[in-house]
């Protein structure tokens, strides 16, 4: 199954869900990657410095680990192709005339953006208005 590559059609079908919870980013050396998968981080990425988590705050916390600021997630509904051209752009200049710092992830189904915590009502009312503008 093949997502959508059409920019319009992307941009009017975002359909922009806040996700329950807050997130952080947390790094580690990457040889000890097995120690940190009972955290059940959501992303995971391998860096030349170490590797990077995305996990629950909760999470990082009772670990002790040193985390970014808190983290909301807006998951993009619309199944999206890896092959699209425009859509990162288009959302994060969307939040960006907000003054809203977005962490996108693209995952096989779905686009991810990460803004800070407190800026996470705005960022859905911003990306919703992006989407209605398009349609």
């Amino acid at each position: 199954m093949s997502g959508i590559t059409d920019l319009s059609t992307l941009l009017a079908s975002l359909e922009p869900v806040l996700v329950d919870g807050e997130f952080v980013y947390a790094t580690m050396p990457s040889e000890n990657l097995h120690d940190y998968l009972a955290l059940k981080p959501i992303g995971l990425f391998f860096e030349a410095e170490g590797l990077t988590l995305i996990l629950p705050k909760e999470a990082a916390d009772t670990a002790g680990l040193a985390s970014s600021a808190p983290l909301r997630c807006i998951t993009m509904m619309v199944h999206s192709s890896l092959e699209a051209v425009g859509m990162t752009a288009a959302m994060a200049t969307g939040l960006t005339k907000e003054g809203i710092s977005a962490n996108v992830v693209a995952a096989y189904y779905h686009d991810h953006i990460f803004v800070p915590a407190a800026d996470a009502e705005r960022a859905v009312a911003a990306l919703r208005a992006l989407s209605a503008a398009a349609g």
